[in-house]
C-alpha cells in the first residue's frame, strides 16, 4: 500500500477545492458566502425536523424500555429469565453467517439464472 505524504490531495479533494475556487471566482465571495450559509441552514432544518418526527412518531424509542422486552426477560415468568447475555438468548436472538456461495456459483454453472 502507498502511503501518502503530507502535501498530497486526493482526487475528490481536489475537485471539491477546484469546485469552490470556480464558484468564488464566477459568483464573487459574498454570493457564495450567502450560498453556503443558505446550505447550511437547510441542512440545520432538515435535521432538526428529522429528529423531530422520529420524536414525536414512536413512543417507545428504547428497546429497554418496551414493556415486551421487559417482560420476556423478567426472572419472574419471562421466557429468557437468565438474562440478555445468556445462552439461551444468545442462541435464539444473534444471527449466523453461513457462506452458500459454492451453492451459488454451481447453479449458475447448470444455467439458473437468479434475480436478487
Amino acid at each position: 500500500m502507498k502511503k501518502k505524504s503530507i502535501g498530497t490531495i486526493s482526487r475528490r479533494g481536489f475537485i471539491k477545492l477546484a469546485g469552490i475556487t470556480c464558484g468564488y471566482a464566477v459568483l464573487g465571495l459574498n454570493v457564495a458566502k450567502e450560498a453556503t450559509a443558505a446550505t447550511l441552514e437547510f441542512i440545520g432544518i432538515r435535521q432538526a425536523s428529522v429528529y423531530n418526527a422520529d420524536k414525536n412518531l414512536y413512543k417507545i424509542r428504547k428497546s429497554q424500555d418496551n414493556p415486551m422486552i421487559k417482560k420476556l426477560y423478567s426472572t419472574k415468568d419471562g421466557f429468557l429469565k437468565e438474562g440478555p447475555c445468556s445462552h439461551k438468548s444468545h442462541d435464539l436472538l444473534h444471527t449466523h453467517f453461513v457462506d452458500r456461495s459454492a451453492r451459488l456459483a454451481a447453479l449458475k454453472e447448470k444455467g439458473v439464472e437468479l434475480s436478487l
